[in-house]
C-alpha cells in the first residue's frame, strides 16, 4: 500500500471498521482524504534534511509517513490512544521519526513539556536545524499551537496547516474589519501570513460543519526586532481586545492603573496622534507595536512584564 493510500476516505472508514472505533468529535478529528490536498500542504512546506518538522495530530499516520520521506526527523503529537495505534502501524518502517502519544498543549498558553524536550532534542542534533510546523491541525488547538509556537524561542522557519476558514481569516484580517483582533495583531507584528487556499467540508472524512482553508506562516525577523518585549506586547494584545468595543484610552488606563497614571497614557496616545474615541480594533499592526513599546517603556521593564502577565489567564481573549 503506497503511504497516501492512507488517507482516502474508503481505507480509512474500512479502518475503523476493522478495529472498531469512530472518529471522535470532542478531539476535532477530521481527516483530510483529498490526497492532492495532502501533497500540497507538505510541498508548500518545503521540507528538507535539515529540517525537524512537528505534526500536531498524527490520525492515521498518512500525512506523517510521506514528511517522513523528506525531513531530517519528524515529531509528530497524538492524543487519541486508537489512531495513536494506527499511526504507529503505519511509521514502524521509519527510523526518523518520533510518535508521541499525548496533549501537544499542557495548558492554554503553553505546550507540553515533553512535546518541547523531544523537539529540542532533535534540533540539537544539528545547529543548521530548524523546526517546521505541518499539519491537519484540530480546530480546538489551532490557535494555542499557532501562537504559542511564534511566542517561543524555538528556531521555527515555516508553518503550514490545515485549519478552520474563520480562523485563517481572523489571521490575515486588516484593521478596521471585523474579524481584526488580538490574533492578527500578534501574527502579523512578526509574521508573514497567507492563505494558500480555501476547502470546503467534502474533502474531510467526516465532514466537518464548517469550511477550513490551508494556511502557510513565515517568520519576520524585522517585524520581531521591532517589538521591544514580547511577553509584554503578548499580554498587552490579549487584555486590550478582550475589551476591542471599548474607548481605547479607557480600556489602558484600566490596564496599567497600578503602573503609570492617565496623564502618561494620555501623554502617549497623544504623541501617536490616537484621539480619545480610538478603538483598539481600528489601529493598524504597526502603531500597536509602536503603542506597545512607548507603554512599556514608561512602565519600565521587568516590573511591567510581572504585572501585566497576573490577568492573563482568565483573560477569555480568543488569542
Amino acid at each position: 500500500m503506497k503511504d497516501f493510500d492512507r488517507q482516502t476516505r474508503a481505507h480509512l472508514m474500512e479502518l475503523f471498521e476493522q478495529h472498531g472505533f469512530h472518529p471522535r468529535k470532542d478531539l476535532g478529528q477530521n481527516f483530510l482524504i483529498d490526497i492532492n490536498l495532502v501533497e500540497f500542504v507538505v510541498e508548500s512546506a518545503r521540507i528538507e534534511k535539515s529540517d525537524v518538522v512537528l505534526e500536531i495530530g498524527s490520525g492515521t499516520g498518512g500525512m506523517t509517513t510521506f514528511m517522513c520521506w523528506q525531513a531530517g526527523h519528524v515529531v509528530s503529537v497524538e492524543i487519541d490512544s486508537n489512531v495513536h495505534a494506527l499511526a504507529a502501524e503505519a511509521v514502524a518502517k521509519f527510523d526518523n521519526v518520533t510518535l508521541l502519544h499525548t496533549d501537544a498543549l499542557k495548558n492554554k498558553n503553553h505546550f507540553n513539556p515533553d512535546v518541547l524536550a523531544v523537539v529540542e532534542e532533535q534540533l540539537a542534533v544539528d545547529p543548521e536545524r530548524r523546526l517546521k510546523l505541518v499539519a491537519n491541525l484540530p480546530y480546538n488547538v489551532a490557535t494555542p499551537i499557532v501562537s504559542n509556537l511564534v511566542a517561543s524561542e524555538l528556531p521555527w522557519s515555516r508553518m503550514v496547516v490545515t485549519i478552520q476558514k474563520e480562523l485563517a481569516e481572523r489571521m490575515v484580517a486588516r484593521a478596521g474589519g471585523g474579524k481584526y483582533g488580538s490574533l492578527a495583531v500578534w501574527l502579523q507584528s512578526q509574521c508573514r501570513v497567507r492563505i494558500l487556499k480555501k476547502l470546503n467540508n467534502q474533502v474531510f472524512w467526516p465532514r466537518p460543519k464548517v469550511d477550513s482553508a490551508i494556511i502557510q506562516i513565515d517568520p519576520d525577523e524585522r517585524g520581531r526586532e521591532r517589538i521591544a518585549d514580547r511577553p509584554f506586547f503578548l499580554d498587552y494584545v490579549r487584555r486590550l481586545f478582550h475589551q476591542r468595543r471599548k474607548l481605547m484610552r479607557s480600556v489602558l488606563v484600566g490596564m496599567y492603573k497600578k503602573q503609570v497614571g492617565k496623564e502618561t497614557v494620555d501623554a502617549i496616545l497623544a504623541d501617536l496622534e490616537l484621539g480619545p474615541n480610538t478603538r483598539a480594533e481600528a489601529i493598524p499592526v504597526k502603531t500597536h507595536v509602536e503603542l506597545a513599546n512607548r507603554l512599556h517603556a514608561a512602565i519600565g521593564g521587568q516590573e511591567s512584564r510581572v504585572e501585566s502577565q497576573e490577568p492573563e489567564q482568565a483573560s477569555g481573549d480568543r488569542l
